[in-house]
């Protein structure tokens, strides 16, 4: 998928019977007529935000990830770091962000 940044919009009409798509432009006599996936922009945005919040979301997890693989607690202090990592984690996992109780 091509990234915001570089996807093209255009802005045609569509038959609200048949679903035809036009979207006349002035021909300068070179036209070559081929077949393109078009997709509503509003699902595009949504698609695009999606894949933006599962990067996001990907990034924390590492950072959380890395933590862990580097952490090294004091003797007898394992359990309460293992609690706060785990803390961190379900904190990164709810899609309604920090745990509320």
């Amino acid at each position: 998928m091509k990234g915001s940044s570089t996807a093209e919009r255009i802005t045609a009409w569509r038959c609200i019977g048949c679903g035809k798509i036009e979207a006349p432009q002035p021909c300068i006599g070179v036209c070559q007529d081929r077949k393109v996936d078009l997709v509503d922009a509003v699902d595009y945005d949504q698609a695009t935000a999606d894949g933006s919040a599962a990067r996001s979301q990907a990034e924390d997890l590492a950072r959380l990830v890395r933590r862990l693989a580097h952490t090294t607690p004091s003797d007898g202090e394992w359990e309460r770091s293992y609690r706060a990592l785990q803390a961190q984690a379900r904190a990164l996992l709810d899609p309604a962000g920090p745990v509320r109780r």
